[in-house]
């Protein structure tokens, strides 16, 4: 990618594009929902299929000149259901939260209660805060993780399911480093009768990667990003049993979208086609033992980690219990030396959600990098040294080179 063009037609972006490349390049990237993609995808994304409407779907659209269009998303639909052992897949969401609201549209009528993780314990916003479409338009019942362990207590959420009756139970999380027990869920919502609908949108290149169970087989509907642990696009897509794929698909379109982005799904196409080869297996599998590897190094350096450890890709540091340092006090010592993470309350977390205790990690983009255990041990040293002394501008400035030097031994895809 030269970018030739835009150097030529519009250089205040092009400029843009270059010190973004060079921040990648230089910074060490943490963000537990970030990665990198590769240049296949990024020729995918960067192609003349983002010319084309295509409201509707395979062999059913609304305009003319589909036939190759429709041979990508087919490509895209064949390859998920392959890659997760779906029934049904529907790769025209454009975002995670669209997919999710596309789910509630399918299952639910406004006001039918919802029983999903608490926010502020590691959900997402669209499992039901009180801000988002989610807690305006349905009842929800939250669930959380046990003070003592900051685990989810299955038998808690047996009690709470057999208390309120949700028409849906949500299993899902955007901070939470442990496990999902899919099947216990299952289990809960058959004695209900509920429906059940795993957000899996963190984990999914994990599961895909067969280093975590998977809800498709014991779950109704199965939502997903397409960018974190997957390592594809910025997009979603929904997996569901064939006798919810009609509701699903009107859902979608043209119940929540319209036309579909279509370069953007050959570019999921090229991304599954990517975790259909063994070799993501191995990255799958290196993105836990780089996780679990920073926590320990992290353990050893006096933070403590939310639930004691990791089970996936990502953790949760208390940073205020552990250092008196707020969450963001340490996101914005951290982004001086060039090391990209973000604040996040901890489970029961005493203070405030813009100024919270705890910190989020996640090792998808650098694990895309090369980085092995080893490394996770300078990345923790780096990460202290940059807390001891975020009060001192000329010590940051110093890390901040060696973070530089550090992160130039790993080449990022796409960038030259």
């Amino acid at each position: 990618m030269n970018y030739q063009n835009i150097k030529e037609q519009d250089r205040q972006i092009y400029e843009i594009i270059k010190r973004e490349e060079q921040r990648q390049k230089e910074g060490i990237e943490l963000i537990a929902s970030e990665n990198y993609v590769s240049k296949a995808v990024l020729e995918a994304m960067g192609s003349v299929l983002t010319n084309k409407y295509s409201e509707g779907y395979p062999g059913k659209r609304y305009y003319g000149g589909n036939e190759i269009i429709d041979q990508a998303e087919g490509l895209a639909i064949e390859r998920a259901k392959e890659l997760f052992g779906a029934e049904h897949v529907n790769v025209q969401p454009l975002s995670g939260s669209p997919a999710n609201l596309a789910v509630y549209m399918a299952l639910l009528n406004p006001g039918d209660k919802v029983l999903g993780f608490s926010l502020d314990q590691g959900g997402h916003l669209s499992h039901g805060h009180p801000l988002n479409f989610s807690g305006k338009l349905y009842t929800i019942i939250p669930y959380f993780a046990k003070k003592d362990t900051e685990i989810i207590d299955m038998d808690e959420v047996e009690e709470i399911a057999l208390r309120e009756k949700p028409k849906m139970i949500l299993a899902g999380f955007s901070a939470y480093s442990r496990s999902m027990d899919w099947k216990r869920f299952k289990e809960i919502a058959d004695k209900i009768g509920a429906f059940t609908f795993a957000d899996i949108a963190h984990v999914a290149g994990l599961i895909a990667g067969k280093q975590l169970e998977s809800p498709v087989p014991y779950f109704d509907v199965v939502s997903t990003t397409t960018h974190k642990t997957l390592r594809g696009p910025r997009g979603a897509m929904i997996m569901c049993k064939e006798k919810f794929a009609k509701d699903i698909d009107k859902a979608v379109f043209p119940g929540v979208q319209g036309g579909p982005h279509d370069h953007i799904n050959a570019a999921k196409a090229v991304a599954y086609g990517e975790a259909l080869r063994p070799e993501f297996r191995e990255y799958a599998a290196q993105i836990i033992k780089n996780a679990k590897a920073l926590s320990s190094a992290l353990q050893n350096k006096g933070y403590r980690i939310v639930s004691g450890g990791t089970d996936n890709h990502l953790m949760l540091v208390d940073m205020f219990g552990s250092k008196q340092i707020t969450g963001k006090e340490a996101e914005k010592a951290l982004e001086k030396v060039g090391i990209s993470i973000n604040k996040n309350m901890i489970p029961y977390d005493p203070r405030k959600p813009m100024d919270p205790s705890g910190v989020r990690l996640g090792t998808p983009a650098v694990t895309t990098r090369g980085m092995k255990e080893a490394d996770m041990e300078t990345v923790a040293e780096l990460m202290d040294a940059a807390l001891i002394n975020r009060a001192d501008e000329s010590k940051l400035a110093e890390i901040k080179q060696q973070v530089k030097e550090f992160s130039l031994k790993f080449p990022v895809p796409g960038i030259e």
